[in-house]
Protein backbone atom coordinates (compact mmCIF):
# COMPACT_ATOMS: atom_id res chain seq x y z
CA UNK A 1 0.00 0.00 0.00
CA UNK A 2 2.77 2.38 0.96
CA UNK A 3 4.65 1.48 -2.23
CA UNK A 4 1.60 2.13 -4.38
CA UNK A 5 1.08 5.47 -2.65
CA UNK A 6 4.74 6.40 -3.19
CA UNK A 7 4.50 5.62 -6.91
CA UNK A 8 1.36 7.75 -7.14
CA UNK A 9 3.10 10.67 -5.42
CA UNK A 10 6.15 10.29 -7.70
CA UNK A 11 4.02 10.36 -10.85
CA UNK A 12 2.23 13.44 -9.57
CA UNK A 13 5.58 15.10 -8.78
CA UNK A 14 6.87 14.37 -12.29
CA UNK A 15 3.70 15.72 -13.89
CA UNK A 16 3.70 18.85 -11.73
CA UNK A 17 7.43 19.57 -12.09
CA UNK A 18 9.03 18.23 -15.26
CA UNK A 19 6.13 18.36 -17.69
CA UNK A 20 5.60 22.15 -17.28
CA UNK A 21 9.36 22.69 -17.54
CA UNK A 22 9.45 20.67 -20.73
CA UNK A 23 6.55 22.64 -22.16
CA UNK A 24 8.28 25.91 -21.26
CA UNK A 25 11.48 24.75 -22.92
CA UNK A 26 9.56 23.81 -26.05
CA UNK A 27 7.85 27.22 -26.04
CA UNK A 28 11.17 29.03 -25.52
CA UNK A 29 12.71 27.06 -28.37
CA UNK A 30 9.76 27.85 -30.62
CA UNK A 31 9.95 31.58 -29.79
CA UNK A 32 13.70 31.60 -30.41
CA UNK A 33 13.22 29.85 -33.74
CA UNK A 34 10.51 32.28 -34.80
CA UNK A 35 12.75 35.19 -33.83
CA UNK A 36 15.56 33.90 -36.03
CA UNK A 37 13.34 33.37 -39.08
CA UNK A 38 13.20 37.08 -40.05
CA UNK A 39 16.96 37.41 -39.53
CA UNK A 40 17.61 34.38 -41.74
CA UNK A 41 15.25 35.72 -44.39
CA UNK A 42 16.82 39.18 -44.26
CA UNK A 43 20.33 37.74 -44.53
CA UNK A 44 19.26 35.66 -47.52
CA UNK A 45 17.72 38.74 -49.14
CA UNK A 46 20.89 40.74 -48.45
CA UNK A 47 23.04 38.01 -49.97
CA UNK A 48 20.89 37.92 -53.11
CA UNK A 49 20.85 41.70 -53.51
CA UNK A 50 24.61 41.90 -53.01
CA UNK A 51 25.19 39.19 -55.61
CA UNK A 52 23.16 41.18 -58.17
CA UNK A 53 25.10 44.37 -57.38
CA UNK A 54 28.48 42.62 -57.68
CA UNK A 55 27.53 41.05 -61.00
CA UNK A 56 26.33 44.41 -62.32
CA UNK A 57 29.57 46.14 -61.27
CA UNK A 58 31.77 43.45 -62.83
CA UNK A 59 29.86 43.42 -66.13
CA UNK A 60 29.80 47.20 -66.27
CA UNK A 61 33.55 47.48 -65.81
CA UNK A 62 34.02 45.22 -68.83
CA UNK A 63 31.80 47.54 -70.87
CA UNK A 64 33.66 50.65 -69.73
CA UNK A 65 36.94 49.21 -70.98
CA UNK A 66 35.63 49.77 -74.50
CA UNK A 67 35.47 53.54 -73.94
CA UNK A 68 37.63 56.59 -73.55
CA UNK A 69 36.30 59.74 -71.91
CA UNK A 70 37.18 63.23 -70.68
CA UNK A 71 37.64 63.88 -66.98
CA UNK A 72 37.32 67.48 -65.79
CA UNK A 73 38.47 68.35 -62.28
CA UNK A 74 37.52 71.61 -60.55
CA UNK A 75 39.12 72.64 -57.25
CA UNK A 76 37.68 75.19 -54.86
CA UNK A 77 40.12 76.05 -52.06
CA UNK A 78 38.88 78.26 -49.21
CA UNK A 79 36.12 79.48 -51.49
CA UNK A 80 38.49 80.32 -54.34
CA UNK A 81 37.80 78.37 -57.54
CA UNK A 82 40.97 77.26 -59.34
CA UNK A 83 41.26 76.78 -63.12
CA UNK A 84 39.89 73.35 -64.09
CA UNK A 85 42.15 70.60 -65.39
CA UNK A 86 41.30 67.84 -67.86
CA UNK A 87 42.49 64.32 -68.58
CA UNK A 88 41.74 61.86 -71.34
CA UNK A 89 40.94 58.57 -69.63
CA UNK A 90 40.72 54.92 -70.61
CA UNK A 91 41.37 51.55 -69.02
CA UNK A 92 44.83 50.07 -69.45
CA UNK A 93 45.80 46.40 -69.87
CA UNK A 94 46.09 46.06 -66.09
CA UNK A 95 42.46 47.05 -65.62
CA UNK A 96 43.37 50.42 -64.10
CA UNK A 97 42.32 53.80 -65.50
CA UNK A 98 45.10 55.57 -67.38
CA UNK A 99 44.96 59.37 -67.56
CA UNK A 100 46.65 61.69 -70.07
CA UNK A 101 46.55 65.46 -69.38
CA UNK A 102 44.92 67.53 -72.11
CA UNK A 103 44.30 71.23 -72.56
CA UNK A 104 46.65 74.20 -72.13
CA UNK A 105 49.60 73.85 -69.73
CA UNK A 106 49.27 75.53 -66.32
CA UNK A 107 50.31 79.17 -66.12
CA UNK A 108 53.77 79.88 -64.73
CA UNK A 109 53.86 81.96 -61.53
CA UNK A 110 54.87 85.60 -61.85
CA UNK A 111 56.88 87.76 -59.49
CA UNK A 112 60.30 87.53 -57.87
CA UNK A 113 62.36 84.42 -57.23
CA UNK A 114 61.23 84.04 -53.61
CA UNK A 115 57.55 84.42 -54.51
CA UNK A 116 57.92 81.86 -57.30
CA UNK A 117 59.50 79.39 -54.89
CA UNK A 118 56.67 79.81 -52.40
CA UNK A 119 54.05 79.37 -55.13
CA UNK A 120 55.83 76.33 -56.55
CA UNK A 121 56.05 74.76 -53.09
CA UNK A 122 52.35 75.27 -52.51
CA UNK A 123 51.58 73.84 -55.93
CA UNK A 124 53.68 70.75 -55.18
CA UNK A 125 51.93 70.31 -51.84
CA UNK A 126 48.55 70.60 -53.53
CA UNK A 127 49.66 68.20 -56.26
CA UNK A 128 50.64 65.63 -53.62
CA UNK A 129 47.35 66.16 -51.80
CA UNK A 130 45.39 65.78 -55.03
CA UNK A 131 47.23 62.53 -55.65
CA UNK A 132 45.93 61.35 -52.29
CA UNK A 133 42.46 62.60 -53.20
CA UNK A 134 42.42 60.62 -56.46
CA UNK A 135 43.70 57.57 -54.61
CA UNK A 136 40.85 57.95 -52.12
CA UNK A 137 38.31 58.28 -54.92
CA UNK A 138 39.63 55.11 -56.51
CA UNK A 139 38.99 53.18 -53.29
CA UNK A 140 35.24 53.76 -53.56
CA UNK A 141 34.24 54.60 -57.14
CA UNK A 142 33.51 52.32 -58.78
CA UNK A 143 32.90 49.85 -55.93
CA UNK A 144 34.98 46.70 -55.97
CA UNK A 145 33.10 43.35 -55.92
CA UNK A 146 35.79 41.67 -53.82
CA UNK A 147 35.78 44.47 -51.23
CA UNK A 148 31.99 44.27 -51.04
CA UNK A 149 32.15 40.50 -50.52
CA UNK A 150 34.76 40.85 -47.78
CA UNK A 151 32.59 43.42 -46.02
CA UNK A 152 29.63 41.02 -46.21
CA UNK A 153 31.63 38.10 -44.81
CA UNK A 154 32.76 40.34 -41.94
CA UNK A 155 29.15 41.23 -41.14
CA UNK A 156 29.69 44.85 -42.14
CA UNK A 157 26.80 45.19 -44.62
CA UNK A 158 23.17 46.05 -43.92
CA UNK A 159 20.16 46.32 -46.22
CA UNK A 160 17.77 49.27 -46.24
CA UNK A 161 15.27 48.59 -49.03
CA UNK A 162 13.01 51.34 -50.33
CA UNK A 163 10.43 51.46 -53.10
CA UNK A 164 12.25 50.42 -56.27
CA UNK A 165 15.67 51.16 -54.75
CA UNK A 166 18.04 49.03 -52.70
CA UNK A 167 20.34 50.79 -50.23
CA UNK A 168 23.34 48.74 -49.12
CA UNK A 169 25.26 50.25 -46.20
CA UNK A 170 28.91 49.17 -45.89
CA UNK A 171 30.91 49.88 -42.73
CA UNK A 172 34.71 49.64 -42.62
CA UNK A 173 34.59 49.17 -46.41
CA UNK A 174 37.95 50.61 -47.48
CA UNK A 175 39.22 52.06 -44.20
CA UNK A 176 38.37 51.37 -40.55
CA UNK A 177 35.54 53.65 -39.45
CA UNK A 178 34.32 54.64 -42.91
CA UNK A 179 30.81 54.15 -44.28
CA UNK A 180 29.55 53.81 -47.84
CA UNK A 181 25.89 53.79 -48.82
CA UNK A 182 25.29 52.30 -52.26
CA UNK A 183 21.93 52.98 -53.94
CA UNK A 184 20.90 50.43 -56.56
CA UNK A 185 17.95 50.58 -58.94
CA UNK A 186 16.37 47.13 -58.77
CA UNK A 187 14.56 47.50 -62.11
CA UNK A 188 17.47 48.65 -64.28
CA UNK A 189 20.05 46.78 -62.14
CA UNK A 190 22.30 49.83 -62.02
CA UNK A 191 23.97 51.81 -59.27
CA UNK A 192 22.43 55.29 -59.05
CA UNK A 193 24.60 56.91 -56.39
CA UNK A 194 27.20 56.46 -53.66
CA UNK A 195 27.46 58.45 -50.45
CA UNK A 196 30.66 58.01 -48.47
CA UNK A 197 31.94 59.25 -45.13
CA UNK A 198 35.65 58.62 -44.81
CA UNK A 199 38.94 60.38 -44.06
CA UNK A 200 42.40 61.07 -45.43
CA UNK A 201 45.80 60.42 -43.93
CA UNK A 202 46.84 59.48 -40.45
CA UNK A 203 45.21 62.60 -39.01
CA UNK A 204 41.87 61.24 -40.20
CA UNK A 205 40.68 64.50 -41.76
CA UNK A 206 36.97 63.99 -42.34
CA UNK A 207 36.03 63.67 -46.00
CA UNK A 208 32.60 63.26 -47.56
CA UNK A 209 32.20 61.94 -51.08
CA UNK A 210 29.06 62.05 -53.20
CA UNK A 211 29.01 60.06 -56.42
CA UNK A 212 26.29 60.44 -59.04
CA UNK A 213 25.98 57.70 -61.66
CA UNK A 214 24.44 57.85 -65.15
CA UNK A 215 24.01 55.60 -68.18
CA UNK A 216 25.24 55.77 -71.76
CA UNK A 217 22.88 55.05 -74.68
CA UNK A 218 23.95 51.38 -74.75
CA UNK A 219 23.11 51.02 -71.06
CA UNK A 220 26.68 51.19 -69.74
CA UNK A 221 26.71 52.71 -66.25
CA UNK A 222 29.41 55.28 -65.44
CA UNK A 223 30.47 57.78 -62.80
CA UNK A 224 29.06 61.04 -64.04
CA UNK A 225 30.03 63.37 -61.20
CA UNK A 226 31.84 63.18 -57.88
CA UNK A 227 32.02 65.87 -55.21
CA UNK A 228 34.68 65.45 -52.53
CA UNK A 229 34.55 67.77 -49.54
CA UNK A 230 37.64 67.86 -47.31
CA UNK A 231 36.49 70.09 -44.47
CA UNK A 232 39.84 70.38 -42.69
CA UNK A 233 41.51 71.66 -45.87
CA UNK A 234 38.49 73.80 -46.86
CA UNK A 235 38.75 72.02 -50.18
CA UNK A 236 36.01 70.90 -52.56
CA UNK A 237 36.98 68.77 -55.55
CA UNK A 238 34.34 68.30 -58.25
CA UNK A 239 35.09 65.75 -60.95
CA UNK A 240 32.92 65.37 -64.04
CA UNK A 241 33.23 62.61 -66.65
CA UNK A 242 31.87 63.28 -70.14
CA UNK A 243 32.34 62.79 -73.88
CA UNK A 244 32.38 58.98 -73.78
CA UNK A 245 33.50 57.48 -77.07
CA UNK A 246 34.12 53.87 -78.01
CA UNK A 247 37.73 53.03 -78.73
CA UNK A 248 38.37 52.49 -82.40
CA UNK A 249 34.92 53.82 -83.20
Amino acid sequence: MNRSLAITYWKQFVNDTFVPIGKRLVMIGAVAFLATVPAIAQNSDLQQKLAVVKQSVAENKQRLQQYQWTETTQLTLKGDAKPPSQNMCQYGPDGQVQKTPIGPPPQQPSGGRMKKRIIEKKKEEMKDYMGDVKGLLGMYAPPDPQEMQQAYQAGKVSLNPAEGVVHLVFKDYAQPGDQMTLSFDAASKKITSLNINTYMGESKDAVTLQVQMASLPDGTNYTQRTVLNATAKQLVVTTTNSNYQKLGG
